[in-house]
């Protein structure tokens, strides 16, 4: 089953007589996760060390020295997770693969036990009529990789091919929708360039260059799961709508956040303006005849994963921020709406924002929200997580969405992030985003407020007036 669930361009959302907002027919709703924020298993069944099992254990690192050695113990309850995930309705579930399962030096020989793992999951899955969505890479890179230089170096993109056309070999007669990468930003930007995540490197030419060896990779991976019969191949990104006074500095900030990663993609080719101010960083040399063709070959499904808009302005003297190399004299402003536990801005309208502009710049490619959702400071108290604010979150945000669709937006579905509470990468087990409370010491898991109202959205395939 592929994720236009029978829609096409040009279906309708619709207000219904009660004034309820319903979504267009075979609208898909999930839930999402990724392996080393919830599997634990770290050290199980011949899995190798991941780049972030090296960088949590890097003291100052991560919030409270957590790792993710057993985050939510996924790897072992997974069939309870599955049967939660039925219970609250969920129709699809984004989760991703852990590189180092598969192969744990991230080439050469394959383990088997780690497939047979996710070959297991999907089984799952599909017994209980969820249907899985496969993201091949969120972040976990086999250290033995970037040990050679991560990706910085173009072997990496070569070898993530590879593992692809693995993953598919065993996977892909049971999983119709494939993504790539999860968020290149993050990866290269605050892996490679500001520090705050794995691998911890603080180089902006070598953010530049794992940018796009990170893109090669998925264009590489793209030509092995289309070769191989992949019917549905797609890339997610983690976008936001830029706005602010000066148009030069919205320019150079949605230059960096979004059209690096859009215009390769879709268009084929970098951004002029961004290639030339990058230049005080880097020379572009990893950049090969024929790479832009392979990384702009056609995709059938754009993940969005969506969280806060960025509002910038104009201010002498302002330090570059360090995910934005280059960013000197430009100052993030923050609003005075609603923030969440991570601080970041609250503003559903900045969904709609930025799903019309994808319709409008770059048209003809389906989307699907591959993440939205907030963390909050929740608490267990008599048997219940009463997290209201989420539940205001996500029914804006689904409000924006209709609207987009309204519009014109070609969105085929929404996944939620997340499913439980997890290892939130460097603020460790401080922030909890999941519609299931996790209370790490026991491993209970309880459906809050939130994910028994989600259960409602689904069944109604809308939200109430």
């Amino acid at each position: 089953m592929t994720l236009s669930m029978g829609m096409s361009a040009g279906v309708a959302a619709e207000t219904g007589e009660t004034g309820d907002l319903t979504f267009p027919q075979g609208f898909l709703w999930g839930t999402a996760t990724a392996s080393y924020q919830i599997e634990g298993a770290a050290n199980e069944d011949g899995r190798g060390p991941s780049i972030w099992d090296t960088f949590s254990r890097t003291p100052g690192k991560v919030v409270g020295g957590h790792t993710g050695d057993v985050a939510c113990d996924h790897y072992h309850r997974y069939r309870d997770d599955v049967a939660m995930m039925a219970d609250l309705g969920v129709q699809a579930y984004r989760f991703s693969i852990a590189w180092p399962r598969i192969q744990p030096d991230g080439s050469g020989p394959v383990n088997p036990r780690g497939l047979d793992f996710y070959e297991r999951l999907v089984d799952e899955l599909h017994g209980r009529g969820i249907t899985p969505i496969v993201t091949l890479y969120h972040w976990d890179l086999p250290q033995s990789l970037e040990d050679r230089g991560g990706w910085t170096n173009r072997e990496t993109a070569e070898r993530f091919a590879e593992y692809a056309a693995v993953v598919y070999g065993r996977l892909g007669d049971r999983v119709g929708t494939w993504t790539t990468l999860n968020e290149p930003w993050c990866s290269s930007f605050l892996g490679y360039g500001a520090g705050v995540h794995a691998p911890g490197r603080t180089n902006p030419g070598d953010a530049y260059a794992a940018v796009h060896h990170l893109l090669l990779g998925h264009g590489l991976a793209v030509a092995e799961l289309r070769a191989a019969g992949a019917r549905q191949v797609g890339i997610t990104l983690n976008l936001a709508p830029i706005s602010g006074s000066d148009p030069e500095a919205v320019a150079h900030i949605d230059g960096l956040q979004n059209r690096i990663f859009l215009d390769p993609v879709l268009r084929g080719e970098y951004p002029a303006d961004v290639v030339e101010r990058a230049r005080r960083f880097t020379d572009w040399s990893f950049v090969r005849d024929g790479d832009l063709d392979i990384i702009g070959a056609p995709i059938d499904l754009l993940g969005v994963n969506y969280y806060s808009p960025t509002t910038v302005e104009l201010r002498a003297g302002q330090q570059a921020n360090p995910v934005h190399p280059g960013s000197e004299g430009i100052a993030f402003v923050q609003g005075d709406e609603e923030k969440t536990a991570m601080g970041w801005s609250v503003k559903p309208s900045g969904l709609t924002e930025l799903l019309l502009r994808l319709n409008r710049d770059y048209p003809g490619t389906p989307l699907i929200i591959t993440e939205n959702g907030a963390a909050f400071d929740d608490v267990l108290a008599d048997g219940r997580v009463a997290d209201e604010r989420r539940v205001a979150f996500l029914d804006g945000h689904f409000r924006a969405a209709h609207a987009a669709i309204e519009a014109g937006a070609d969105l085929r579905g929404y996944l939620v992030w997340s499913l439980m509470d997890n290892f939130e990468w460097a603020e460790g087990y401080a922030k909890r985003f999941g519609l299931v409370y996790v209370d790490y010491a026991s491993q209970r898991r309880v459906p809050k407020d939130s994910a028994l109202w989600y259960r409602e959205v689904i069944r109604r395939n809308g939200v109430q007036a």
